[in-house]
């Protein structure tokens, strides 16, 4: 199936893509190409925080001066840039490797790759929420708003991630 198929599949119940993903050969680069697609993703929805933030330091000088803003954002886009497709994809690579190790402490035996699957297209699964999550960084701004729309992205992170290491461990229970 298509990756935004499979996204719109997982809100419905993630169960089944998730043994469609797993009973799949091991691929690092697909792996890969999830967790640069959902840093990508989650880069272009700060964009309307980075310019809310921004345009709040001084609204009349923007108005007045043709480009200020543009010369004002460019530094903090840059800046995000760099946190989200080269220090996000690192953050997230030991993250796996944690999800790997903790559910072998909590005797759910999940293999390294398939930690690293989990939480790479459960993250991609959830970008939907994240574009969600900044369009009300950017348009609303801070509040109870934003709280409850961060919280909900990462609720459902952690329940992609939770039914996709339970999958996995049936799928091993199954193969072993």
């Amino acid at each position: 199936m298509a990756v935004s198929t499979d996204i719109v599949a997982m809100y419905r119940g993630p169960a089944p893509v998730w043994r469609r993903l797993l009973s799949r050969a091991h691929s690092e680069p697909r792996a890969l190409a999830y967790l640069m697609g959902a840093c990508g993703i989650m880069f272009v929805a700060q964009w309307p925080a980075i310019a809310r933030r921004v345009w709040e330091t001084d609204p009349a000088r923007f108005n007045a001066e043709g480009g200020a803003f543009q010369q004002a954002v460019q530094p903090e886009i840059g800046g995000a840039l760099l946190g989200a497709v080269i220090f996000l994809p690192l953050i997230f690579y030991v993250l796996a490797l944690m999800l790997s190790l903790l559910s072998r402490l909590t005797g759910r035996r999940v293999v390294a790759f398939d930690g690293r699957l989990i939480l790479f297209w459960s993250l991609l699964a959830a970008t939907p929420l994240a574009l969600l999550n900044g369009l009300v960084a950017g348009f609303v701004g801070p509040g109870i708003g934003l709280t409850i729309v961060g919280a909900l992205w990462f609720g459902v992170v952690l329940w992609f991630v939770g039914t996709g290491v339970r999958e996995a461990h049936r799928e091993a229970g199954v193969t072993a």
